[in-house]
């Protein structure tokens, strides 16, 4: 039963995290990125936190390295990570950003060996990272007469905002804070909200109320507060302590499938078959990169 429990949360948090892209889209077309962000973690840090009240143990993180851990989930993942998502978003589709952000696991390895010393890449293993970038090339389609187009401008923040993510979990392993993810990650959306809206406001955005918005925007924020943050992370770090972090880095593929569905259906977004072809090459640079993992998994797998 435990099995299919975690099976179905696996499906949730791919819906909840690859619905999030059409969503910042529909979001996108009465706010400015800085401000939807802000929003859109005002809603998350109050659901959040009223769970972690409810919940926690100890729901406010007190030492240092705790402190340090939540100075990171605002300014890297909250921050520079939806300001360049939700930027990227206005020159490309849902669908490409989903793929360029699959680069995360692959990422993620890179930034372990670089700066924890974790493990190793061998000449595979770098031919992997190759791979990942190689396939969102593909997606991005570069070429000397479209260089500075909308399509290869999106490509390049979103890349920013995976890196920034990636980063983030390498330095918040660094830190080995003491007290659990989820109130870290609670008052992280806090801080990171108050940041947004201090950005959005030295911008120039126009601070438009949620009252005077439309019902599909304040539909769209709601999704993107209370299912791809609050909600979203929850599930995150619970299949994060049950499955271990290979199994649930594998949402990292099924993002991209939800959120290019979702495009197209919702947004009629076109899917081509360089971006099919794109996502195919990071999910094999992803498997050079963790290929003995998989066969560890695969060893240890009871069919």
């Amino acid at each position: 039963m435990s099995t299919v429990r975690n099976g179905a949360l696996f499906l949730a948090l791919g819906i909840c995290w690859g619905g999030s892209f059409p969503a910042i889209e529909v979001g996108l077309t009465e706010l400015r990125p800085l401000l939807l962000g802000a929003y859109r973690f005002d809603v998350g840090a109050l659901v959040a936190l009223a769970y972690v009240g409810w919940r926690a143990e100890e729901p406010v993180p007190r030492s240092r390295t705790d402190l340090g851990a939540v100075a990171v989930a605002a300014l890297l993942f909250v921050v520079a990570n939806i300001a360049f998502l939700a930027y990227g978003q206005r020159y490309t589709t849902g669908g490409i950003a989903s793929i360029v952000y699959s680069l995360n696991p692959i990422l993620t390895t890179f930034f372990t060996v670089w700066l924890l010393d974790e493990g190793s890449l061998d000449a595979r293993g770098y031919v992997g990272v190759l791979l990942g970038v190689l396939g969102v090339g593909l997606v991005a389609q570069p070429s000397p007469s479209n260089l500075g187009g909308d399509t290869t401008i999106g490509v390049a923040l979103v890349f920013v905002a995976a890196v920034a993510v990636s980063f983030g979990s390498v330095a918040t392993r660094w830190l080995e804070p003491e007290s659990e993810a989820l109130p870290r990650t609670a008052w992280g959306m806090a801080l990171g909200a108050v940041v947004l809206h201090a950005l959005s406001v030295a911008a120039g955005e126009p601070q438009a109320l949620p009252t005077e918005l439309s019902p599909s925007v304040v539909f769209s924020l709601a999704f993107l507060g209370v299912f791809a943050s609050a909600i979203g992370y929850a599930i995150y770090f619970g299949l994060l302590d049950l499955l271990g972090p290979f199994e649930i880095n594998l949402v990292s593929y099924v993002v991209p499938i939800v959120a290019t569905i979702a495009g197209a259906v919702l947004l009629s977004e076109p899917v081509t078959l360089l971006t099919v072809v794109g996502f195919v090459v990071v999910v094999a640079g992803f498997v050079l990169v963790k290929r003995e993992a998989i066969r560890r998994e695969l060893r240890g797998h009871r069919w």
